[in-house]
């Protein structure tokens, strides 16, 4: 929101997240400077990174779009605004995007010049850097030719001067300025990565052109940023500092905005934002909004001789009772959902047409889990030979409860599932190396197409299509949307694909999200949207707004 960078399975479903026993917390607000205007923000979990080449995750987003602005960057409502461009044309065919940019320096002063923006998506393509973003900027002339090991020089970006930007696209993207809001399009300081490497991004290091700048990293505890006085419209910023916190348990969090510790925390645990909502001294807190983002349960069908099987991913994915986990377990406005596109995103089809479904997407439960046992049957599982798996998922409570719930599911047909869970960071990178059976995860929309969803599915994304699908058909379908001009036509070109990846039941989509944020009333500017991004410069405090400094009693 992620961008999107992915999210955690609990943080979508709105639950917490899912780290574990990170560190200590401070127990107070801690002073600010005097004559200062200082933020305190619950960011659900600490960083893993803060380079932008190498950060996929939505609480590393919100730190990383305060410190850099690529060519576009966030609006309050999550919607693309020009950022390091101040201005762009685009060729009659859509194919090539010229950027004018605006006088700007980096934090140490050396002038930022479209070079770096070169630098920057050179460096992100090669293979020794391991971006798991590299096949965003596919959408660039030769761009998987180059992360392939083609030469650098042959990606379809210029610098034609120091102020101005030429990118050649593969096919025409309308969306691309959602893509170049995303920090795997962010400059980066060729002047001084060439000289640190890798340790250029940490703090007393790190260079950026945001509207602030890295101080302070202290695991477990807090990274503080402050503003950035080489910025331009920096006078405008509401925040000298901003604190953010790993606030992975919610309850402790929501302690925390009620004593004025935090002035803001992302996320609120999903069944208890009802209660919330009853008490009128705690409910102008409570921010909840549609979101572009889905939780599916992944199948490894690479090493996992079960799962090759279709009739045992149809079984599995027909048993869940999807309706049960969003009324009766999260209760905060959560959809139940069989499709993997989430609805509406732009782009897609328009409204009265047909979405993608499982053929038995209408099913009423009873007759899914009877249909099941007698694939499981066919498959040749049952009473006296039942399907045993193993169950991957986050070391939290919540993420816990998911998974009793898909447990409880599927031992009514036949299969008995084992649990195991894993710190946050560590089940990513199981689930990439596919270290896992089955086990659940989420994907937040990185731009508001449904492109963001179906590339994941491409023979070529790499480590995030977990399940290893590959079907030249499938690639040919969003080859042939990514080339056709009509809106239409190619939206029709993507349903098909979608259709395939619910035909071949590579992933059991399960809940549609909605984004929790628990949010003082004296902080304002916030603006409720799909995508979740409310970018701190477009805060400021207005300690007269009505509702309580805390959310006590």
């Amino acid at each position: 929101m992620a961008a999107r960078p992915f999210l955690l399975i609990t943080a979508i479903l709105g639950l917490g997240l899912s780290l574990s026993g990170c560190g200590p917390q401070r127990a107070a607000r801690q002073p600010c400077p005097a004559g200062a205007a200082c933020l305190e923000y619950g960011n659900a979990a600490d960083p893993t990174s803060l380079d932008p080449q190498i950060a996929t995750a939505i609480n590393e987003a919100a730190i990383l779009r305060e410190l850099f602005d690529g060519l576009y960057t966030d609006a309050d409502d999550g919607t693309p605004r020009l950022g390091v461009a101040q201005s762009v044309e685009t060729s009659p065919d859509g194919l090539v995007w010229t950027f004018h940019l605006r006088p700007e320096k980096w934090s140490d002063g050396v002038p930022l010049t479209a070079n770096d923006f070169v630098f920057a998506y050179q460096h992100m393509l090669d293979p020794k850097t391991g971006s798991s973003y590299a096949y965003m900027l596919y959408v660039l002339k030769n761009g998987e030719k180059v992360n392939n090991g083609a030469p650098a020089e042959s990606l379809g970006v210029k610098a034609l001067d120091d102020e101005t930007l030429q990118l050649t696209l593969e096919h025409a993207a309308p969306y691309l300025p959602q893509l170049l809001k995303h920090q795997a399009f962010f400059p980066i300081p060729e002047h001084t990565v060439r000289k640190l490497g890798g340790a250029w991004s940490k703090p007393g290091r790190m260079v950026s052109n945001g509207p602030y700048a890295l101080v302070e990293w202290s695991l477990g505890d807090h990274v503080r940023i402050q503003k950035n006085p080489l910025y331009q419209g920096g006078a405008k910023l509401c925040f000298d500092d901003v604190d953010f916190y790993p606030t992975q348990d919610p309850t402790t969090a929501e302690r925390r905005v009620e004593r004025g510790e935090l002035d803001i925390n992302a996320g609120i645990q999903s069944n208890k934002v009802a209660s919330l909502r009853a008490n009128p001294a705690k409910a102008p807190f409570v921010h909840s909004h549609p979101y572009l983002s889905l939780t599916y349960v992944i199948f490894n069908r690479r090493d996992v001789p079960a799962l090759k099987d279709l009739r045992v991913r149809q079984a599995i994915s027909m048993a869940f009772d999807r309706r049960f986990i969003t009324d009766k377990l999260l209760r905060a406005g959560q959809l139940p959902t069989t499709a993997f596109v989430p609805p509406g995103i732009a782009g897609y089809l328009p409204p009265g047409v047909a979405r993608p479904k499982p053929y038995w997407g209408d099913w009423p439960l009873a007759r899914r889990q009877t249909e099941a046992r007698r694939f499981l049957a066919a498959a040749g599982f049952g009473p006296g030979h039942p399907l045993r798996l193993q169950f991957k998922t986050f070391s939290s409570p919540t993420s816990l409860l998911l998974a009793e719930s898909l447990t409880s599911d599927l031992k009514s047909v036949g299969v008995e599932l084992s649990i195991r869970q894993e710190d946050g960071i560590v089940a990513l990178q199981s689930f990439e190396i596919r270290d896992f059976q089955i086990g659940a995860v989420g994907w937040i929309a990185d731009f508001d197409d449904p492109m963001t969803y179906l590339g994941l599915m491409r023979s070529d994304t790499g480590a995030q299509n977990y399940g290893d699908f590959k079907k030249p058909a499938y690639d040919a379908l969003l080859d042939k949307a990514d080339h056709e001009p009509n809106a239409i036509v190619r939206a029709g070109y993507m349903a098909q694909a979608e259709q395939m990846i619910l035909d071949d039941a590579d992933v059991a989509p399960l809940v549609v999200g909605v984004n929790l944020n628990l949010v003082n009333p004296h902080i304002t500017g916030w603006v409720d949207n799909d995508t979740d991004i409310h970018p701190i410069r477009d805060l400021c405090r207005n300690d007269a707004a009505p509702g309580g400094t805390n959310l006590a009693r």
